[in-house]
């Protein structure tokens, strides 16, 4: 039994239920801080850091312990007279006062410290008499910087207007007001314009009275300008239509050239070779404009006899000398054979336009001479690429034969071996044409007694040999590859059913169907024959 029921109620309420010697010792009630064995981390409040060193009375003012408050407040005076809230825990943490988590903070409250920001003590911005007081300021830059504002001259910001929100022109994250810092994206400081003294551009106090316009500057240097002379040929008064703001003017990067490409032999340092007056405006972008006399001059071709275009660029490109000249000759495709390097070959007068584009104006003699086949004989087209290609030789002759396709045993090189007269016309496409010895001289079955049609595709493909032969028994006259009769072995010989090889009009039955056994199965069929038209009538379809 404790010590406190023996001598009565315990000092610390009701909610504290211990033995009393896991605090006190028994000789006394005095508390050994390093043998205690109440644990302070079950309660509501753990104790951390410097907190876990505490007198338990510094916190707790009354023997009943769970009357202390949690709050920070409760024990440790606001400094900060309510400017920063009540719960210490948001800036300090249980081992000491010193704060490190400031740029935290700052940037939770929307005000990230950046650039000189970040150099400040918290003093320089939220002033007071205590110097620990940090009333909340807004986030707007005028809400600290309103003196520099009014007081700042070069420029006059209060006379040009300018905005209150610092970071329209100055970075954040410099580290002064100087013009390194000024954000001037909105006209890039490059090149020539990139000056230190800012008066250079802005001649007045008011910044914003100058215009982002080239000729606002340099109004002198476009009207001064003599090669070329930019006012007599109504060139633009935007400057970085041709120049960049390289300092000098030069390279003069005439970008604006994209109307008539400066490409291998137009690229040219000296303008006035196109440009021959003052007024660049009057040059011609026709190639005739400079090139009149190399067209009347060309006789190989004549270009003028020829009627061929002034438009140079139909023919040639840029390349200097005119070579190699890429003729646009799409209207006429010069492939393989056709790809030769003398014009004259097939331009057989100065005028080249005189050249027809059918075959048969180069082609007229190759015709005529032609014997396998005969091309005038068989009344073959002149148009050659009916059947050949532009391939050298005239072979392979890719005649189109679609009309009667030629596959697997139709597939023969020689075409003498049906077209036999020399003549390839008249030639009939019927298969018996070709194949009538076939056709009478086939015994099993005999195709002729059978009087099987002449027209071979009925059952046969172009597979050389005639085999297999695709006949469709099924489907033209009784079903034997499907349904009841397919049942066992496949059919291979036509006589077990016709049984006549004169005439396989005939049929029979009766070679599987016995007479008994069919006429017992038939006993209850009234007008019953036992004729093998009759089962053809009952049973079409080999069924049932």
């Amino acid at each position: 039994m404790g010590i406190a029921p023996i001598l009565g109620q315990s000092p610390h309420g009701e909610q504290l239920k211990m033995d009393c010697v896991r605090c006190h010792n028994p000789s006394g009630w005095t508390i050994n801080m390093q043998t205690i064995q109440f644990d302070h981390d079950k309660t509501d409040y753990q104790l951390e850091g410097t907190h876990q060193q505490t007198d338990c009375k510094l916190c707790h003012s009354s023997n009943v312990f769970d009357q202390a408050p949690m709050e920070c407040a409760s024990c440790h005076t606001d400094v900060h007279s309510q400017s920063v809230g009540n719960d210490c825990m948001q800036c300090h943490d249980s081992e000491t006062w010193l704060v490190d988590n400031i740029p935290e903070l700052h940037e939770a409250n929307g005000f990230p410290l950046i650039g000189s920001h970040g150099n400040l003590s918290c003093v320089e911005c939220h002033t007071s008499e205590t110097s620990l007081r940090f009333d909340r300021i807004g986030n707007d830059c005028i809400s600290c910087h309103q003196d520099d504002y009014a007081s700042t001259q070069s420029p006059n910001h209060t006379t040009a207007g300018y905005s209150t929100d610092c970071i329209e022109c100055h970075n954040p994250l410099g580290f002064g007001w100087d013009s390194e810092s000024i954000n001037h994206d909105f006209f890039p400081l490059t090149e020539g314009h990139d000056i230190q003294d800012c008066t250079q551009c802005h001649t007045t106090d008011n910044y914003s009275d100058a215009s982002p316009e080239c000729v606002s500057c340099h109004q002198d240097d476009y009207m001064a300008t003599q090669d070329p002379n930019h006012q007599t040929s109504g060139f633009s008064t935007d400057c970085a239509s041709c120049h960049t703001t390289n300092p000098g003017w030069s390279p003069a990067d005439i970008g604006n050239h994209d109307f008539f490409p400066l490409t291998l032999g137009h690229d040219i340092e000296d303008c006035t070779q196109c440009h021959t007056t003052d007024n660049y405006a009057d040059a011609s972008p026709e190639c005739v404009s400079c090139h009149q006399s190399d067209y009347d001059q060309t006789s190989d071709p004549n270009h003028s006899t020829s009627g061929f275009s002034t438009d140079c660029a139909a023919c040639h490109t840029t390349n200097p000398g005119w070579t190699p000249a890429n003729i646009n000759h799409d209207f006429f495709p010069l492939t393989l054979g056709h790809d030769i390097q003398d014009c004259t070959q097939c331009h057989t007068t100065d005028n080249y336009s005189d050249a027809s584009p059918d075959c048969v104006s180069c082609h007229q003699s190759d015709y005529d001479q032609t014997n396998d086949p005969n091309h005038s004989t068989s009344g073959f087209s002149t148009d050659c690429v009916t059947c050949h290609t532009t391939n050298p030789g005239w072979t392979p002759a890719t005649i189109n034969h679609d009309f009667f396709p030629l596959t697997l045993g139709h597939d023969i090189q020689d075409c003498a071996q049906c077209h036999t007269n020399g003549s390839y016309t008249g030639l009939s496409p019927d298969c018996v044409s070709c194949h009538q010895d076939d056709y009478d001289q086939t015994n099993d079955p005999n195709h002729l007694a059978a009087n099987f049609p002449t027209d071979c595709i009925a059952c046969h493909t172009t597979n050389p040999g005639w085999t297999p032969a695709e006949f469709d028994h099924d489907g033209q006259y009784f079903p034997i590859y499907t349904g009841k009769h397919r049942e066992g072995e496949a059919w291979n010989d036509c006589i077990e059913c016709h049984a006549n090889p004169a005439s396989y009009a005939d049929f029979t039955c009766f070679t599987c169907h016995g007479q008994t056994e069919t006429n017992n199965d038939h006993s209850e069929v009234a007008d019953y024959e036992y004729v093998s038209t009759a089962c053809l009538q009952c049973h079409p379809d080999g069924n049932n």
